[in-house]
């Protein structure tokens, strides 16, 4: 149930940061504006996966709101990689193929990968239940 889930949420946070991408181009196609784009669309998605992954996959209850900060933090940081996977299939798309929609594919492929990558950091290093070691 917990792949589903996760999938699941996978699909909403790609189609959110898809989203917001394009509508940053809508507002500014200039330059540098893949990069804009990116980056607005990184963290919408960003926010949204960590309250949906925090609450309905790995069932945390923050202590504080200090601890949730915390937790968003590390959970960034391990974002970070799985962010360049994505970056570099969007860039790559967008730099090889001449096609408008090159990117959003290269987008998706990229934070695909990006996102199993992402569990497995998560409930590594972000989501442990010190209780349990």
């Amino acid at each position: 149930m917990i792949i589903l889930r996760y999938s699941l949420f996978a699909i909403i946070s790609t189609i959110v940061n898809m989203g917001f991408q394009y509508i940053s181009f809508l507002a500014y196609d200039g330059f540098l504006s893949l990069y804009l784009a990116m980056f607005i669309g990184t963290l919408a998605g960003l926010v949204l996966k960590y309250i949906l992954d925090k609450k309905y996959i790995f069932f945390h209850t923050p202590k504080s709101k200090k601890d949730d900060g915390k937790k968003f933090m590390l959970y960034s940081l391990m974002g970070i990689f799985t962010t360049f996977i994505f970056w570099g299939f969007e860039i790559g798309f967008d730099y090889i193929y001449d096609n408008e929609n090159a990117k959003y594919i290269g987008g998706v492929i990229g934070l695909a990968i990006g996102y199993i990558v992402k569990y497995f950091l998560d409930k590594k290093f972000v989501f442990i239940d010190k209780e349990k070691d």
